[in-house]
């Protein structure tokens, strides 16, 4: 009899449940996007977002299982995203899941989403499920960037992660600046292309000592001074050109990328993995990606890039990581709870 897990991941503004078969057959990755519901605020809204979860997470839990072929009775165990994100996103999967797991009697398994994201790339066709490890996971997405080192599938270790904005983030808050619209990723990426990312030299921070920590809240000041002048806050970009848009753009890209591409070399060299893997939404940047491969060749690195359709927030891997953790007896009780933070401190390897 086939192993089949359902998966829910709500842990910020998508919606998604997944069907994996036997861990390695992705039967269905559904997933409901939030962006046009906040992209007038200019960010996620958490009250909004948990409201939304509640509107579509049966519908898309039953599209899921409809789309692969099963029915909630055929389901052998339900995993969930319980943490890091959006306690009110995260409460909603968590309460659809304890209450299937109630009612089917079926196992409940708790995923932590950025391990979820460090594991992503076993997505990666065609052996889907095939370990990938032991590897360094750089995890780059608007709510968190982390450097991990995966030794297998159930040890996923925190070396480093951003001490205050994220790469998302920082996008996200530029690309407003630069009065280009909500998500800012895509819109910065697709901007820089125009430019120069030598036109503006924007501060690159490291941490003291020998951390792999990253900072970007120096970067985001340095570009918000450079657009409207030094010490002020507030401004337009009606003085700029497209052309001197785009170097804006191009530039911090580049500020932002470079130490992101460094430590994640650093990290798999101090542990001495023979490989890295890239996943979370910033991992779908094209400079990030042609970076970290020219980094990764030049150091004598395997790459494994997650797949775009798993880079944002998706069930497909958290129905992967949930399959190992129970056929390894890592399952949870019924009162489990959401959590916001990580689930343990950064470790210095060395």
């Amino acid at each position: 009899m086939a192993d089949v897990v359902l998966a829910i991941e709500t842990s910020c503004d998508e919606t998604s449940a997944a069907v994996l078969v036997d861990g390695c057959d992705v039967r269905s990755n559904v997933v409901a996007s939030q962006e046009s519901l906040h992209t007038r605020f200019g960010g996620v809204v958490p009250e909004l977002a948990a409201r939304a979860h509640v509107e579509s997470i049966r519908g898309i839990t039953e599209h899921a299982l409809a789309t692969a072929g099963f029915s909630y009775r055929d389901v052998s165990a339900i995993a969930v995203t319980d943490g890091p994100g959006l306690v009110g996103s995260l409460l909603v999967g968590v309460a659809a899941a304890r209450t299937l797991a109630w009612l089917l009697d079926r196992p409940l398994v708790a995923v932590d989403h950025i391990e979820a994201h460090a594991v992503s790339a076993a997505l990666t066709p065609p052996a889907v499920g095939a370990a990938r490890w032991p590897a360094v996971a750089l995890v780059v997405s608007g709510g968190h960037t982390s450097l991990y080192h995966v030794g297998d599938w159930l040890d996923v270790q925190l070396m480093g992660q951003t001490i205050d904005d994220a790469a998302g983030e920082a996008f996200d808050k530029v690309a407003a600046i630069l009065e280009l619209g909500y998500p800012g990723g895509p819109l910065i990426d697709r901007l820089a292309r125009e430019g120069d990312p030598a036109a503006i030299h924007f501060p690159r921070t490291r941490p003291e000592g020998d951390s792999l920590d990253f900072s970007f809240s120096g970067l985001k000041t340095a570009v918000l001074y450079h657009v409207y002048g030094r010490g002020r806050k507030y401004g337009s970009v009606a003085h700029l050109s497209r052309a001197q848009l785009a170097d804006v753009a191009a530039s911090f890209q580049a500020a932002l990328v470079e130490p992101l591409v460094e430590r994640t070399i650093e990290a798999a060299q101090r542990v001495a993995a023979p490989r890295v893997v890239l996943g979370g939404g910033v991992a779908a940047n094209g400079a990030l990606r042609s970076g970290l491969t020219r980094a990764c060749t030049a150091a004598g690195l395997e790459l494994i890039l997650t797949p775009m359709s798993y880079c944002t927030d998706n069930a497909a891997m958290i129905a992967l990581l949930g399959h190992q953790l129970w056929k390894a007896g890592r399952t949870v009780d019924l009162d489990l709870e959401p959590r916001s933070g990580l689930r343990r401190p950064a470790r210095t390897h060395g």
